[in-house]
């Protein structure tokens, strides 16, 4: 079980991230490294949760709600609710991004037709006075 513990070094090598990144995902209560002295040592485990933490960052998810559907994990019904809520949760994610998409798409367009509009008038000052 001692092979399967890694240093703060090590979880920062694995998952690119800062030694202070682990430590505040601890603060906030997502992740529990065992402590040997002043030593951090994290298992499968913790590598698991970092690994969500870090997709639901991505994602966009807040950490309070990743930290809620992390915590369902025990609930000892063979995940089921956690797999149902971080379901919802992301389909609600998924919605929210295809609208931000479809509003980003909506200003690149218009901001394209200014600036093809203010090529335009600026091809204009550019011709000679007839």
């Amino acid at each position: 079980m001692e092979d399967d513990l890694m240093t703060i070094r090590q979880m920062c090598d694995a998952f690119d991230v800062t030694p202070r990144t682990l430590r505040f995902y601890e603060a906030k209560e997502l992740i529990f490294p065992r402590r040997n002295g002043q030593k951090r040592l994290y298992d499968r485990r913790d590598r698991g949760r970092l690994k969500l933490i870090l997709r639901g960052k991505r994602f966009g998810f807040a950490l309070e709600e990743m930290r809620q559907l992390l915590n369902l994990y025990d609930r000892g019904d063979a995940q089921e609710e956690q797999l149902t809520r971080t379901y919802e949760a992301a389909r609600e994610r998924l919605a929210q991004m295809e609208q931000q998409r479809d509003e980003l798409n909506e200003a690149i367009d218009e901001l394209r037709e200014q600036l093809e509009q203010g090529a335009e008038m600026m091809t204009a000052f550019r011709r000679p006075a007839a």
